[in-house]
């Protein structure tokens, strides 16, 4: 019997027989983005013609498979409703059911990104017990990315599309779910969240090599055995999550992750950058909206690090001001000093939705969150102001605060007495005459108390004084 005519005659049955498949993220119960050209793609029969119908229009779209058989089309998706279907067709049926077409967003980073309502260990969420119960929602959809770290870049992922429910809210992100929960509950309509994060993942891992070149820190992996870390390397992280999702129609990414980098503070304003840069020229839609959180204040000594990541906030909030369509959503007042993953994920969530719903969808009504803009000094006084603090700044525990520092020539801060007037913060130190630089909560550890219409402020500095 001839064994190997055999085998090759099963391979061309299999061939012939195959049928369309997709991507795990086009799936069952997903959803799309709306009024766009949506990118759907794909496998089949090499040199096949794969016929593309979805139930809300009576057109259908073709596409030939390449010589490996794989094929792509872009589709155009209506206003925001459904359930629609799509059906696949080379010869034999592919159908998608239950499929919404609403507003889709990737929501990306490290722990505090992945942290599910559920909580960590001895973690918990606050108030996802109340909010899980009460989280039943058909028209918010969730697809978490399961990990998956590789020194090449893949084409799927693997997980599954859920409604919300007390049970898939419970296993879901609690910082996209409270993003989510709020665009539908302002947009009202249906809302898609795709979560891509991986605990203590550096962002270098969520990059390719090419943008890695101009941070020549990063060690590159040359082949699988140099991949020491399955979440720090970089590159495997874009690889294995990030790069089967590129091209898929989305509004927007959100990104949690910064903690991995506080010893490599220097670079990160720079990296996140070149990172959001990278994402939206593989996407090639433009210059997304990509909206990010500070890190949370917590005090970095209890796991023996040396280092002041108030200089890592002071990079993030540098990124808003390089890179377009972009905004971070401070966190003062949301840390826990003996936590790095703080359980305040509701206001991490409504926050970067904030920034979404003021700057995406022009949602009238909305505060900013002001920003440090400059100190002058008259005397012994410093007088600091602010941009976007037109509703003026205040102390949201009284009329002083105990946050703030100033320095003289000599360079040693001491604690200062603040008060406010108007969008002002005025300081003064009876151990400083001649004052030349001030400090907000430029610690680890610090429970923000300067606000501005509801919003807490970044902590910042003037100086720019090695650590």
């Amino acid at each position: 019997m001839n064994y190997k005519l055999i085998m090759a005659s099963l391979l061309v049955a299999a061939n012939v027989n195959a049928k369309v498949t997709l991507p795990k993220m086009f799936s069952d119960g997903m959803v799309m983005q709306r009024e766009t050209k949506a990118n759907i793609w794909g496998d089949a029969n090499k040199s096949a013609v794969v016929k593309v119908s979805p139930s809300w229009t009576k057109k259908t779209y073709t596409a030939r498979t390449d010589e490996h058989g794989k094929w792509k089309i872009a589709i155009d998706t209506p206003e925001a409703g459904g359930p629609y279907s799509i059906t696949f067709n080379d010869g034999e049926k592919t159908v998608l059911n239950n499929i919404l077409i609403g507003e889709l967003w990737v929501c990306s980073g490290q722990s505090n990104m992945e942290m599910q309502m559920k909580g960590f260990k001895a973690q918990p969420v606050e108030g996802a017990i109340t909010d899980g119960l009460n989280s039943r929602d058909p028209q918010l959809r969730l697809f978490t990315v399961k990990r998956n770290s590789k020194f090449e870049p893949v084409d799927t992922v693997s997980g599954q599309w859920y409604e919300a429910n007390t049970g898939s809210v419970r296993e879901f992100s609690a910082t996209a779910y409270y993003f989510g929960k709020t665009l539908r509950k302002v947009l009202d309509v249906p809302v898609g969240l795709i979560t891509v994060a991986w605990g203590g993942s550096a962002c270098e891992a969520w990059m390719t090599a090419d943008w890695l070149k101009a941070f020549p820190d990063a060690r590159i992996p040359k082949s699988p055995q140099d991949i020491k870390s399955k979440n720090r390397t970089p590159t495997v992280l874009y690889n294995g999550m990030m790069h089967p999702l590129v091209g898929m129609a989305m509004r927007g990414v959100i990104w949690y992750q910064g903690e991995d980098n506080v010893n490599r503070y220097k670079t990160y304003g720079d990296m996140l950058a070149t990172m959001i840069r990278g994402w939206r020229g593989e996407w090639n839609i433009g210059d997304f909206p990509f909206y990010y959180c500070q890190i949370a204040p917590y005090d970095y000594s209890l796991i023996n690090w040396d280092y002041n990541s108030a200089l890592l906030r002071e990079q993030q909030a540098r990124v808003e001001t390089m890179v377009p369509n972009t905004g971070m959503a401070v966190l003062m007042d949301a840390g826990l000093e003996y936590g790095i993953h703080p359980r305040k994920k509701r206001q991490a969530g409504e926050r970067l939705a904030l920034l979404a719903l003021r700057n995406t969808y022009n949602i009238a009504g909305l505060p900013e969150f002001a920003r440090y803009k400059d100190v002058e000094f008259k005397g012994d006084t410093a007088v600091i102001s602010f941009d976007k603090s037109k509703e003026w700044v205040y102390f949201n525990n009284g009329t002083t605060s105990n946050l703030f520092e100033i320095a003289g020539e000599d360079k040693v801060f001491h604690p200062a007495k603040a008060w406010t007037e108007r969008n002002r913060v005025y300081l003064k130190s009876e151990k400083v005459s001649k004052p030349v630089a001030v400090r907000y909560a430029f610690k680890n550890w610090a429970d923000g108390d300067l606000f501005c219409d509801g919003l807490p402020v970044s902590s910042f500095r003037s100086d720019d004084w090695e650590e």
